[in-house]
């Protein structure tokens, strides 16, 4: 062999070395975009007690021992709180309590490259308020509408004539009030969940007995309804009456929940991929007035020991009839992925 002085192996190691990297670079995971989370189901909350696990259990600690206790949280700008995923593709996440405040959480997560929620279903998950006369504690609803209590007019009944309503819808703001949810996907909740046994207290127990409604007198059981939405939390059995009188008025179904978040996060969804995949589900917690033997500031503001009992296991309610109608669509996300399926 000839010697070439050009030719050194100690030179050509170093640049075939130098070549290899600057081809790797190109295919780095860490320097191309890291493709976004496909979301299959988007549970979400909107507050917790404390920690995530562990202790004395809020709206999202039962999904999150679920779904979530080995997932790394998410930081979405924008967003009260991170999102947690699994690798079935179920996320969730505390939104905060109000319209406000959940709504702009909600939208940030949506509209956050890092999630793909093009085929996504969700679940708005929570405790709530009931009228004696259609619900009790312990109570799982599935919502059939969504119907916001807050925009319109109002005035003073004093103002008003005797026995009238003291309330009138603002013209023009049809599509952002209400939301039929689509009743094929309550049937199918309604239908995978009604059997689910659910739990109940002594104290819930006794608690309500103190009304004479056959509704609030019975154990709890999964049902559907209206839910209404308000950042005001009523109370009293004129407040009740006119949440009812407004469901009726836009053609909704008779109103079982009271709440402050669905309508608004509804409407997030509807502009950005629509509702057919929205789900609603609340449990009460407390009925929306008192019996008739306490006024309303009585029942607002509670002595100790006249609580109505029954939140520990209302929370895990709603979580064992939610995680039924998970489970189904991730199992069966081949036949759940286009949309609905027909029943």
């Amino acid at each position: 062999m000839l010697f070439n002085p050009s030719f050194h192996p100690a030179r050509w190691l170093l640049l075939a070395l130098a070549a290899l990297s600057i081809s790797g670079c190109a295919t780095s995971p860490s320097a191309t975009s890291t493709a976004p989370i496909r979301v299959k189901v988007f549970v979400a909350a909107m507050f917790e007690i404390g920690k995530n696990t562990g202790d004395r259990a809020g709206e999202f600690q039962h999904w999150y021992e679920r779904y979530w206790k080995e997932a790394t949280p998410i930081t979405v700008p924008g967003a009260l709180g991170p999102v947690y995923c699994n690798a079935d593709g179920v996320c969730g996440a505390v939104l905060g309590m109000g319209k406000v405040n959940s709504s702009s959480s909600m939208q940030a997560i949506l509209l956050n490259p890092k999630f793909d929620f093009a085929q996504a279903y969700y679940v708005i998950s929570g405790v709530a308020g009931t009228p004696p006369q259609r619900g009790t504690i312990g109570d799982v609803s599935w919502g059939t509408w969504l119907v916001d209590y807050d925009l319109g007019h109002r005035w003073a009944p004093e103002e008003n004539k005797p026995g009238e309503p003291t309330f009138m819808p603002r013209k023009g703001y049809e599509e952002y009030r209400r939301f039929q949810l689509n009743p094929l996907l309550v049937d199918w909740a309604m239908n995978l969940s009604v059997d689910v046994p659910l739990k109940d207290s002594e104290g819930a127990r006794v608690y309500r007995q103190r009304y004479p409604d056959e509704a609030a007198r019975r154990g709890p059981s999964v049902i559907t309804g209206t839910h209404m939405t308000g950042d005001t939390f009523f109370h009293g059995p004129g407040m009740s009456k006119q949440a009812q009188y407004i469901a009726k008025l836009y053609g909704a179904d008779d109103y079982v929940i009271t709440e402050m978040e669905a309508a608004a996060i509804a409407l997030v969804v509807k502009r950005t991929h629509g509702t057919d995949r929205l789900m609603s589900l609340r449990g009460a917690v407390n009925f929306d007035q008192g019996n008739p033997k306490e006024t309303t500031l009585q029942h607002l503001d509670p002595a100790p020991g006249e609580t109505a009992g029954g939140f520990a296991e209302t929370v895990e309610n709603v979580a064992l009839v939610g995680t039924r109608v998970v489970d189904h669509i991730v199992r069966n996300w081949g036949l759940w992925r286009g949309g609905v399926p027909a029943r």
